[in-house]
């Protein structure tokens, strides 16, 4: 809940607040399966939403829809409520809009081949460092010869061009391997059957959209239904990762504000960084390092803490933990390493605790007034406002058809691109090719028609004739001979140039 310009996220002995001032030193929220995360991130949702904070996440279970629709009377979060002493509680709905890769539960996200640049879909098509460094090649020898790369298509055909040419690229931009230009097509086939071919393209997303209140002054929570793209996880990740990319390039600077312009939720947040390259690894945590200034937070939800790199952990102020589960020595190590990250509180074991809190439980320290991490709190987490679980299919289908951007971005446009350049191009050569061969026929055909010619002549002329001597004879059996020699040279030099 938003109140007295905090966020009140939970209640123990005292209540557990997030200053919005602090919102964008990023954040996390972790625990087991079934410990409550998600009512976590959708009372967190709510609240940001409230205090006129858009807020990205990703739903990939179908049940953060709910946030569009107002929670109905349930016995048990009227009890939380009485146990919580909250007072002025009441249900609600949040200002919603859905957005869908596919296209298919929600208005369709799509960006361009170029925008998502060589590094990051690299890793979307599962390329080694050679395949990547030649992928990276054909990108600059796209910018450098103005050839736009928006969807598959054009990523095809540029693939296929610089393929054909390697030879005359190699000196200039360095070694181009038939095998790698292979393995980068059989990649695209792959991914398009993943649904690439309808995350590329245009309209691309402007993230700005992202970034909006709602005429009652509260925050737009923008889901991504990922029902179904959870299930190509590189694509999952990628594509989040490309938003983050995205709003770090395209947002100014603001500073210290008295609240972010965009909270960013990463659910299932191991995926971004598993089998990721060392110099994506390096990318993203600039990026996480960065951002904050430019007033977007970042809040990772995942099972453990451990399934973030260290240098990530760093950056995140304000923390969520659930309960884990310690059933082996490995999961003691993750517990006892999860302890220490919070700042202790000596009414109460932290290591021991994490393992015994109970459903809607969690560990909490945000960052204080002075930007320090607070105590860790034990408390119960706050019940969310909106319905809890999914909501109808024709609840859906009216939020994205009343939703104005599903106009701007609906119907994909195909412009011109690398690929309708390219494709022109080739028939530019081909129509040359014909011409040019056309002219040799004719060039070949007009031989023809002199030498029968002048054979004529020469018959008619030997027929008028008579009584030639053995030594005109054998002239002319000579020339004959010659001129014989001479058209087949002419001949064989015209043909020769038609094979070619």
């Amino acid at each position: 809940m938003y109140c007295d310009n905090k966020i009140w996220i939970a209640k123990g002995e005292n209540p557990v607040y997030l200053l919005p001032d602090k919102a964008n030193r990023h954040g996390l929220i972790a625990g087991a399966t079934g410990t409550g995360k998600t009512v976590t991130l959708k009372v967190l949702a709510e609240s940001f939403s409230d205090c006129g904070v858009p807020v990205f996440l990703a739903d990939v279970k179908g049940d953060l829809a709910g946030l569009a629709v107002q929670g109905s009377e349930d016995p048990k979060i009227r009890e939380r409520v009485a146990e919580l002493g909250i007072e002025g509680f009441k249900y609600s709905a949040y200002p919603v809009r859905f957005w869908d890769i596919y296209g298919e539960c929600g208005i369709p996200v799509r960006t361009t081949v170029s925008e998502m640049g060589a590094l990051m879909l690299a890793r979307l098509l599962g390329l080694n460092e050679t395949q990547t460094g030649v992928l990276s090649i054909i990108f600059r020898i796209a910018d450098d010869k103005g050839l736009l790369l928006i969807d598959m298509k054009d990523l095809r055909a540029m693939v296929q061009y610089v393929g054909e040419h390697a030879k005359e690229f190699t000196l200039e931009y360095g070694s181009i391997s038939t095998q790698s230009v292979g393995a980068i097509l059989r990649s695209l086939v792959a991914l398009e059957d993943q649904g690439g071919n309808l995350f590329f393209g245009e309209p691309d997303l402007d993230v700005n959209d992202w970034i909006q209140t709602a005429p009652d002054g509260r925050g737009y929570i923008n889901i991504l239904h990922s029902v179904k793209l959870i299930h190509s996880p590189v694509l999952y990740s990628t594509f989040l990762l490309w938003m983050l990319s995205e709003l770090f390039e395209t947002l100014p600077e603001v500073g210290d504000a008295d609240k972010p312009k965009i909270v960013f939720f990463f659910d299932e947040a191991h995926l971004l960084f598993k089998d990721a390259p060392k110099v994506l690894l390096q990318k993203i945590e600039q990026v996480v390092r960065l951002i904050r200034s430019k007033g977007v937070g970042i809040y990772f939800v995942t099972q453990n803490p451990s399934d973030l790199p260290d240098e990530i952990l760093g950056q995140l102020g304000n923390r969520i933990q659930h309960a884990l589960r310690a059933f082996t020595p490995s999961d003691q190590k993750y517990v006892k390493a999860a302890a220490q990250t919070f700042r202790a509180n000596p009414k109460f074991n932290v290591e021991s605790v994490i393992s015994e809190l109970s459903i809607g439980e969690a560990l909490i320290s945000c960052l204080d007034e002075t930007g320090s991490p607070s105590i860790v709190e034990r408390a119960f987490v706050l019940p969310p406002q909106s319905h809890i679980g999914t909501i109808d299919e024709a609840v859906r289908r009216q939020i994205i058809l009343s939703c104005p951007m599903r106009e701007k971005y609906a119907q994909m446009i195909d412009n011109e691109s690398a690929y309708e350049i390219l494709k022109d191009r080739e028939k530019k050569q081909q129509l040359d090719t014909k011409l040019n061969n056309q002219g040799q026929k004719e060039q070949y055909n007009s031989a023809r028609r002199v030498n029968s010619s002048s054979s004529a002549k020469r018959v008619s002329s030997g027929r008028k004739k008579t009584g030639k001597s053995f030594i005109e004879k054998a002239a002319n059996s000579a020339a004959n001979t010659i001129g014989r020699e001479i058209g087949r040279t002419l001949i064989r030099g015209i043909l020769g140039s038609l094979r070619k």
